[in-house]
């Protein structure tokens, strides 16, 4: 019975956090007030759900309970008639305020908000990753590819800038919408690999997270048509989304994207996402999301892991090296190079990028395949190993210690 109500309270806290805080920051205005009376309410059903049970829905208890006690901080600390009418409209439901911006889900204003252009785009797409995804400072860095250290002092000159640059807690109108565009993409897109990758812990997908980006993402379309930036991140999404069920055995192992069975890619995603990314096209504006997109569509409209056109593949990563010029994206080129041409051709990229992804456990792993297809089995084995001290999951390990294991 305990280990269930763990979970329910683990579970509420992963599906629900995001939304209260929203609320919360909406109703009052106050970041640091939000996120304190959320941990309260947490606190609190760690104390009464062991005895009362888990109520029916736990997102409204939150939020009630959260609410509560910001209307109890408020008036302790009132000093005017302002911050007891700030009480006062605490008590009664909160309905969404109308703005000139569109944009009536919480959680998608509060990204907005947190995407002010007075931030540097890092400093936004963390915040909101932190506030209103929910995810912990690792989860974050990881994501990043920094320490958890220095993730922790970036959200903290960042909050620290809102509150003495006094930056408003507000959506601002439409016309202004796509100056902040980038940096809402940008969350929604880490927010969904979160879900997909699950970097964190030892549940290898959280499709909470990756259902709400979708759906984020499906609002931001609506309300930004004719942006096909917009466009091509929802295709993105849709498009590795449709093959979720099929990244893992029954056993929880990875499975490859040679090895896996494409007629259990959802189709109906797979339409969407390509009619999505051809409607971007036509636009005539590429973009990094969808060059991304092509490149899923490459993978998700071929039949048979044989008939991918890696040329296509390797191309569209030379063309995404111009919006995106990293050496993920380096690598990830230097992957379709050597399924193109050959393992030479790739392993000669792949040595290239030597030291500029410290800790970045797939530039060993990715050395170590193109070593093992070209025979060279003591050096793959040492890249695997190497791959292994880095990998982050569990499931990671367990791949790359089974492809050590075949190799010696």
């Amino acid at each position: 019975m305990t280990t269930d109500l763990d979970t329910a309270i683990t579970r509420a806290f992963r599906e629900e956090s995001g939304q209260v805080i929203a609320t919360l920051i909406r109703v009052t205005g106050d970041w640091d007030l939000a996120e304190e009376c959320l941990q309260e309410a947490f606190a609190l059903a760690l104390r009464t759900w062991p005895r009362d049970g888990v109520p029916a829905k736990p997102g409204a208890w939150l939020t009630t309970a959260a609410r509560n006690r910001a209307t109890d901080r408020i008036r302790r600390e009132a000093v005017g008639a302002a911050k007891l009418r700030e009480a006062a409209a605490l008590d009664v439901p909160a309905e969404p305020d109308q703005d000139e911006s569109g944009v009536h889900d919480d959680r998608l204003r509060l990204i907005f908000t947190c995407c002010h252009p007075a931030l540097s785009l890092e400093g936004q797409v963390a915040l909101a990753l932190r506030t209103l995804a929910g995810l912990s400072t690792a989860e974050i860095a990881r994501a990043f590819l920094v320490s958890e250290a220095t993730m922790s002092q970036r959200l903290v000159r960042v909050k620290r800038k809102i509150r003495t640059a006094g930056i408003p807690y507000r959506v601002p109108p439409a016309e202004l919408l796509p100056e902040r565009t980038a940096a809402v993409l940008g969350m929604l897109y880490l927010l969904f690999n979160e879900g997909y990758s699950a970097s964190a812990g030892t549940d290898l997908l959280r499709p909470d997270l990756s259902a709400e980006a979708i759906r984020l993402a499906r609002i931001l379309a609506d309300l930004m048509p004719g942006e096909p930036e917009v466009l091509g991140l929802l295709s993105l999404v849709l498009l590795h989304d449709a093959r979720r069920s099929t990244r893992v055995d029954g056993d929880g192992a990875l499975v490859s994207l040679e090895d896996q069975d494409r007629g259990r890619w959802n189709t109906a995603e797979i339409a969407e996402g390509t009619g999505l990314l051809e409607s971007a096209l036509r636009r005539g504006v590429p973009g990094q999301y969808q060059i991304q997109a092509a490149i899923a569509a490459c993978h998700a409209t071929a039949a048979h892991a044989a008939e991918t056109d890696w040329a296509q593949i390797a191309a569209l990563y030379g063309e995404l090296l111009r919006f995106v010029p990293s050496p993920v994206v380096e690598l990830n080129r230097a992957v379709a190079v050597a399924m193109a041409e050959g393992p030479e051709a790739g392993l000669v990229l792949v040595d290239k990028l030597a030291g500029s992804l410290p800790g970045y456990h797939l530039l060993p792993a990715t050395r170590a395949d193109l070593l093992r297809r070209l025979g060279r089995i003591e050096e793959a084995a040492g890249a695997y190993r190497e791959a292994l001290t880095l990998a982050g999951t569990e499931a990671e390990r367990a791949y790359l210690s089974g492809k050590l294991a075949e190799i010696s």
